[in-house]
């Protein structure tokens, strides 16, 4: 059963967010690709300050993907749940259809603004069908399978994920950040 984290985890003035990496890809998963996209992730993360607690690749199958998501999201140990690949059309991309089987509320907004921007740098951001939303008190983000569609996304909800998770986990103190 889930319950809510006791704590808050502070560094300094800085919110340590603790996050995960699903990389969902038959190719990668299969010995056959790099995860660059999964690097890439971590990178960024961990350049915000952030603390990766786990990280998996995984074929494009429905049961396991959505296994792997709740295990984190139910562990009370996971804030955040970034996920890469599976969200184009091919009938392999499957995350957005695992993402919504499991989450409690959708976060419309943050998909929406990464599609938003990402159409200002290519129009291939149209077929983009990546869901934003929270399982318990989890955030969960998809993001594209590549490098650069994970960089710039991933960069323009960055600036959010601190404070979403603060929400979620009730711990927000005084007015909403600007």
């Amino acid at each position: 059963m889930w319950s809510p984290k006791k704590y808050v985890r502070r560094d300094g003035e800085i919110e340590i967010v603790t996050y995960v990496v699903l990389t969902s890809s038959d190719t990668g998963s299969a010995g056959k690709r790099a995860d660059t996209s999964g690097d890439a992730i971590v990178e960024i993360m961990d350049g915000a300050g952030h603390k990766v607690v786990d990280r998996v690749m995984m074929p494009d199958d429905i049961d396991p993907l959505s296994d792997q998501i709740t295990a984190w999201c139910d562990s009370g140990k996971v804030d955040v749940v970034l996920t890469t690949g599976g969200t184009g059309l091919s009938s392999r991309d499957v995350m957005p259809e695992v993402t919504r089987r499991l989450i409690d509320l959708e976060i419309p907004g943050m998909a929406e603004a990464m599609r938003a921007e990402s159409l200002k740098i290519t129009k291939m951001a149209m077929i983009s069908r990546a869901v934003t939303g929270a399982r318990g008190s989890t955030l969960i983000i998809n993001l594209p399978g590549s490098t650069g569609g994970v960089r710039d996304n991933l960069g323009i909800v960055l600036p959010v994920i601190e404070h979403a998770v603060e929400v979620l986990h009730d711990r927000q103190a005084g007015d909403h950040p600007i």
